[in-house]
């Protein structure tokens, strides 16, 4: 059961639920009232100075900090359940959420409970408010949506108490607000050309900025990259005195293996093989996820000098979800689900499709924001879909479904593409005509995946 489906079921039935789902309400409101994350502001004193105003709770916990273009998500969450699995009390910090912003912080696998996000947003809000009023003083903005929402995942794992933080960055590395706190690892996932209108122009550009969440005496433990991406990478480690291990030279995945529910991987890592590890992911791409999780715990639990205990990395890794990310929500047809937001991640999600099902035709019903390349995703989809619903989210950034339509007409052809603006009619129109070995993909965006889950939820179908 989703996040989502768990609050608004006990708020359902229990009046003291209901009001800690309000009071969490509450708190989004006034997150998402801030200004929002699509126009994040490169600096980090303001969230300093609002930690610091706290005691510093960042100090409290060791971290290991993400960043890169796609995949951050599923490997910060690979990383925490193996931690936890280690009995370690983790606590875990992705975006964006799906349903609930509650999906965000995690504190030992449960997202964080209505009761005790409202109570740690109660604790925060004076300070923030103090904070608002020196930026504003100084004619700057106030504390925008994810800077209060880090600061307040700070203080919320603080309270736990965690052990160990798991933080994915918001945008970037270098000024994005996560990186007030010091991480013991760096992670870095596959680094491409993405939010160019603030990270750069090129491959480089993007990873130096990237690059900015290495430490003096970190450790930073990277995917397979682009060499423009890793002499950044290469560059920061050397200057910051971190040590540095790469896939295909320090750690490598050495098979996968496609089995019922994921695959079964073999992983080379920092101190020994890790072999026959069942995955309850889909694609190649989240096998090499899995391989830079265990070297980024390897190189945390003991500097990749130990080798991690067998049933302990199973377990972590067999029990691990990635929500929205080629996730089947239905059957009968089958309905997939997958946040892929550029090329880099649309180009996963079709070697995914290929190598992991065996569908007769998929439908794609397509959404995306305005800021992200849409020609880019579409040609990469091109190829593994039959047809395309143009379609978009209730999202204010989202395309116009007739705008979007252009571009994948001149990409799949009109006779492959059709419009429906309305994406929960799109969706019973393109389930209603599935055979019984069809798929209907829904991706583009976060959002549109969000809103699917959220339509299949309301209607009774969701897995």
């Amino acid at each position: 059961m989703s996040p989502r489906d768990e609050a608004f079921d006990a708020a359902a039935s229990n009046p003291e639920a209901a009001a800690d789902r309000a009071a969490a309400q509450a708190v989004h409101d006034e997150l998402f009232a801030r200004s929002g994350e699509a126009v994040p502001q490169p600096r980090l004193e303001p969230t300093r100075r609002a930690v610091e105003l706290l005691g510093d709770p960042q100090r409290s916990f060791a971290m290991i900090h993400l960043t890169g273009t796609n995949g951050k998500t599923s490997t910060a969450r690979l990383i925490e359940s193996i931690l936890r699995a280690y009995g370690l009390r983790t606590g875990l910090l992705t975006s964006p959420h799906l349903m609930l912003v509650n999906e965000r912080i995690v504190i030992d696998g449960e997202p964080i409970s209505d009761r005790a996000l409202a109570d740690t947003w109660a604790d925060i809000a004076p300070y923030l408010l103090m904070v608002d009023a020196e930026l504003t003083a100084n004619g700057e903005p106030p504390l925008s949506t994810f800077e209060a929402l880090t600061v307040l995942a700070y203080a919320a794992f603080a309270d736990a108490p965690v052990d160990v933080a798991v933080v994915e960055v918001g945008m970037g590395g270098e000024w994005d607000s996560t990186n007030v706190a010091d991480g013991d690892v760096a992670v870095f996932t596959p680094i491409d050309l993405d939010h160019t209108r603030f990270l750069g122009a090129t491959v480089g550009e993007i990873a130096r900025t990237k690059a900015g969440i290495v430490k003096p005496a970190a450790t930073v433990v990277t995917a397979l990259q682009q060499t423009e991406a890793m002499d950044e990478l290469s560059s920061a480690a050397e200057h910051n005195e971190a040590g540095l291990v790469a896939e295909g030279v320090g750690f490598a995945l050495l098979d996968a293996r496609l089995a019922v529910g994921g695959q079964v991987i073999d992983v080379r890592g920092r101190a020994g093989e890790y072999r026959d590890l069942f995955l309850p992911l889909y694609g190649e791409h989240q096998a090499h996820n899995a391989a830079v999780a265990i070297a980024a715990v390897e190189s945390f639990l003991g500097d990749g000098t130990q080798r991690l205990a067998d049933d302990v990395v199973a377990e972590g890794l067999a029990t691990v979800t990635s929500p929205g990310r080629l996730q089947l929500i239905g059957i009968e047809p089958s309905v997939l689900v997958d946040a892929a937001h550029n090329p880099h991640g649309a180009q996963a999600l079709a070697r995914a499709l290929l190598s992991s099902f065996a569908f007769d035709s998929i439908t794609a019903i397509v959404g995306v924001l305005a800021d992200k390349d849409d020609r880019g995703i579409i040609e990469a989809l091109d190829p593994v879909v039959d047809r395309f619903i143009v379609s978009r989210s209730d999202s204010a950034r989202a395309i116009d479904a007739s705008t979007l339509a252009e571009t994948v007409d001149a990409i799949a052809g009109p006779d492959r593409v059709r419009i429906e603006p309305d994406l929960a009619v799109a969706i019973a129109e393109a389930r209603e005509a599935a055979g019984p070995n069809d798929a209907i993909l829904i991706t583009g965006s976060v959002t549109m995946v969000g809103q699917a889950m959220l339509i299949a939820r309301e209607q009774n179908w969701m897995l």
